[in-house]
């Protein structure tokens, strides 16, 4: 049965390495819903995070297949259970929008966002959550206007302790 799995790779910071990542999906024909890269909490190495819905058996292989490569420190997978997980959108909104009674403002309350710049065409509100909750709220713009819309990747952490830090211990002893 297909499941949705977040898919943590850290990795060293050299070129191509998210090619190479990417690479692994394209073959399989496995389609990325999600994709974000960063810092990790340790200095020198990058986490890049990947969101998949697939079978868990995929899953096991993607991840076995991308420990294999070079530059590539450890590659773990997690179900929407074993993490936390945030993404963030933003909606450019028209000006006018406002001027209609306090809805807008009434949906932004609403849905715990946030004004971040105001300009005399148009206004840009942040939401932090769920993709869910994000979609919701562009809902909700749609029926009263928006110019754009843009939502990054997801960022997640995982419930248990960090299993990176662990790994490096035990490979360093």
């Amino acid at each position: 049965m297909k499941e949705e799995f977040t898919i943590s790779i850290f990795t060293e910071d050299k070129t191509g390495v998210l090619a190479r990542v990417i690479s692994n999906f394209t073959k399989r024909h496995i389609n990325i819903e999600s994709i974000t890269a960063s810092n990790s909490s340790i200095t020198e190495i990058y986490r890049i995070t990947i969101v998949v819905t697939v079978e868990e058996t995929m899953v096991k292989k993607l991840v076995a297949q991308i420990d294999k490569q070079i530059d590539i420190l450890k590659t773990f997978y997690y179900s929407n259970s074993e993490i936390v997980y945030q993404e963030i959108a933003l909606y450019k909104v028209p000006s006018e929008v406002f001027k209609n009674g306090g809805i807008v403002e009434s949906l932004i309350r609403k849905h715990n966002a946030r004004i971040i710049d105001i300009e005399t065409e148009y206004i840009v509100v942040e939401k932090t959550g769920l993709p869910q909750e994000t979609e919701a709220l562009l809902e909700e713009f749609r029926s009263h206007g928006i110019y754009e819309f843009v939502r990054s990747g997801r960022v997640a952490i995982a419930k248990p302790m960090e299993q990176l830090n662990k790994y490096l211990k035990s490979i360093k002893q």
